[in-house]
């Protein structure tokens, strides 16, 4: 799977939480200052080309959504970090995060008492 640019990430962000949208109503979702119309509707379709969205057809308009979950997309760059920076290691991340004062102890017990609940 590609990697988003931050400006297609904030696209995805907004779809994600719309579940569908025209491009108006994404603008609509940025903080000012909002940015140019044209310019999200630019990255619309190259979010289309690359699979990340799909859309439906209303005459001349057209009205996007997802068609990658946000959960596959954060998956995917959860373990691309983990891969990249704790040499594929979950347990050297969380250690990292909780040498740095991250993750309180709490949080480590709920996390565990998470893992244990899975299994």
């Amino acid at each position: 799977m590609q990697k988003l640019a931050a400006r297609e990430e904030q696209i995805m962000l907004i779809l994600w939480r719309l579940e569908k949208a025209f491009v108006k109503e994404i603008v609509e979702k940025f903080p000012e200052p909002k940015p140019h119309y044209n310019s999200i509707s630019t990255l619309v379709r190259i979010l289309e080309e690359k699979g990340f969205i799909g859309h439906t057809a209303f005459g001349r308009t057209h009205q996007y959504h997802p068609l990658i979950s946000q959960e596959e997309y954060t998956n995917q760059e959860v373990e691309d970090v983990v891969d990249k920076y704790f040499e594929n290691s979950f347990q050297k991340m969380i250690s990292h995060f909780a040498k740095e004062e991250k993750v309180s102890s709490a949080e480590l017990e709920e996390i565990l008492k998470m893992i244990k609940k899975d299994k």
